[in-house]
């Protein structure tokens, strides 16, 4: 009966049975892009689906190297070394036949680098774009920025023509219900057309028969299906109504590993899952504290951070498939060193209730804590757990679970008093942590800093780090400002990811650093 009820559950979000062919991958994942407009967001789930239809000028592989996309050749200029020379890739064509030309990067950089769009702090740097020729393009820093090819992994190159014509030029804020015809709409030179798109149900996507690489995929046609529920999503897979599964249930690793016609594929992501809070001196709008705020006492924050037992999540919620961490950074990142990553081997929950009443709260305080729950890897358990554990010391959690969707714009519209989030770091430097986590939230930084923690000297650091080019003195600073996070406890991180893909054993697809697999990449076994 259990499988039955399943296969119904599956049946109305609208997955079709029918026989795969060697060509079409069914595609499921625990949640869907935000938007279609590559801009807006800078959000995994949708960098992942847009990086199928657009391209950048660089991009990684499953290494974690950075590699030519739509740019062949870059290079600082030889008389100013404040000047990156992009070369674009020649004779590549958008899906509806226009050519690609160095207007077009213009044109996108300066998209991606505007108010609105949750890109901009990647190009806080950039003075100026100009097209040199047709396909050569120079970025004007403001200073020498020798990491700036990094910031452009996840900056897709858009058509300006089309963009112009169908009123999209300004991007669609991240965190509003602002529209544009590039929401739903796409037109990029990427390996695969949008063919059709039901958000939050189904999109379908075909193979581009013109795009520029000389190998073609294996795959031709794209499925994707957003399935909230893990056993529906399982459940899907062993019934053969899809073929690949992107968020694994840890709890069912083992099992589907050890099932007969399914591979699993396992590996790091470069990202840290942390709590953050509000620390201004404002009250907290969740807690029964209504004349100051608890959390912008150091103490009180001490007090949280001795309070997790990182290792009893790791066994129990993430069944071993977790790095426990005591800093917010993934080890793939510059900046991140072992004594760093040092964290409490066990929970204190004697010496955290000491500091609780030390802080003035003996008997603690209420607050809710918002968690996705389909956007990383047990994330609603995850918090679950927190909830448990603050509540040994007097912490009264209310938990307040929500699809991604409807979570993130609470964390951009700073409207949470403490809540889960998980940070992926593309460009592989602590920069891209501080500037948009730490950073006071101003002008293209602190995006996704809702706290109100704000120090000036600190942001004076984060920002020179763009234009460093002694090395040494980078990692220096880099350093330092770790040191400064660390002590003002101004983030609580919790673990690294690990993952695991699922899919039919005729597949195979390496799991990616940043969990952004590739469905060109996939290979179909003999």
């Amino acid at each position: 009966m259990r499988k039955l009820l399943i296969t119904a559950s599956v049946l109305a979000l609208g997955l079709a049975i029918m026989p795969a062919s060697a060509e079409t991958i069914r595609w499921a994942r625990n949640s869907d892009a935000l938007t279609l407009d590559p801009h807006s967001q800078n959000q995994g789930t949708t960098h992942t689906f847009s990086h199928h239809i657009y391209e950048t000028l660089v991009d990684r592989d499953v290494e974690g190297n950075l590699i030519p996309r739509l740019a062949t050749e870059w290079s600082v200029k030889e008389d100013d070394p404040t000047v990156w020379v992009f070369k674009v890739r020649e004779g590549v064509k958008f899906h509806d036949g226009a050519e690609l030309t160095a207007e077009d990067v213009v044109f996108s950089l300066d998209r991606a680098r505007s108010d609105k769009s949750n890109l901009k702090q990647l190009h806080s740097a950039v003075a100026s774009v100009t097209a040199v020729d047709d396909f050569t393009v120079e970025v004007k820093m403001t200073g020498p920025s020798p990491l700036y090819p990094n910031n452009l992994t996840n900056t897709f190159i858009m058509d300006k023509g089309w963009t112009e014509t169908n009123n999209a030029v300004e991007v669609q804020q991240a965190g509003s219900t602002d529209d544009n015809y590039a929401v739903r709409n796409t037109n990029g030179t990427g390996p695969y057309i949008l063919v059709s798109r039901d958000p939050d149900v189904r999109s379908v996507l075909k193979i581009n028969e013109n795009h520029w690489a000389e190998s073609k995929p294996a795959i031709t046609e794209i499925i994707y299906l957003p399935i909230a529920d893990n056993a529906t999503r399982i459940a899907a897979l062993l019934s053969g109504e899809v073929d690949l599964v992107q968020d694994v249930p840890v709890q069912d690793v083992e099992r589907l590993a050890g099932t007969a016609g399914i591979r699993v594929e396992t590996g790091p992501e470069n990202r840290i899952i942390y709590f953050g809070y509000r620390l201004g001196e404002e009250p907290l709008k969740s807690s029964n504290v209504t004349d100051k705020n608890p959390l912008a006492d150091s103490k009180v924050r001490e007090a949280m951070h001795l309070a997790i037992d990182r290792n009893a999540i790791k066994q129990v919620v993430m069944r071993g498939q977790a790095v426990p961490t005591g800093v917010a950074t993934p080890p793939f990142v510059n900046g991140w060193t072992p004594e760093l990553d040092a964290y409490p081997e066990k929970a204190d929950a004697a010496k955290a209730k000491e500091l609780l009443a030390e802080a003035g709260y003996p008997d603690g305080f209420t607050i809710t804590l918002d968690t996705p729950n389909n956007r990383y890897v047990n994330d609603e358990a995850i918090s679950q757990a927190i909830v448990g554990m603050l509540g040994q010391i007097g912490i009264k959690v209310t938990l307040a679970s929500r699809p991604v969707a409807q979570h993130s714009p609470l964390i951009q519209n700073a409207e949470t008093d403490f809540y889960l989030l998980g940070w992926g770091v593309p460009t592989f430097d602590s920069a891209y942590i501080f500037n948009d986590l730490v950073h006071t939230k101003e002008g293209q930084y602190g995006a996704y800093n809702p706290s109100g923690y704000s120090n000036p000297e600190l942001d004076k650091k984060i920002q020179s780090l763009a234009t460093e080019i002694d090395v040494e003195k980078r990692n220096a600073t880099i350093a330092e400002i770790w040191k400064t996070v660390q002590e003002d406890r101004v983030l609580l991180p919790i673990h690294n990811q690990v993952l695991a893909y699922a899919m039919k054993d005729k597949f195979t697809l390496a799991v990616h650093p940043e969990n952004q697999p590739r469905i060109y990449e996939v290979t179909i076994n003999d």
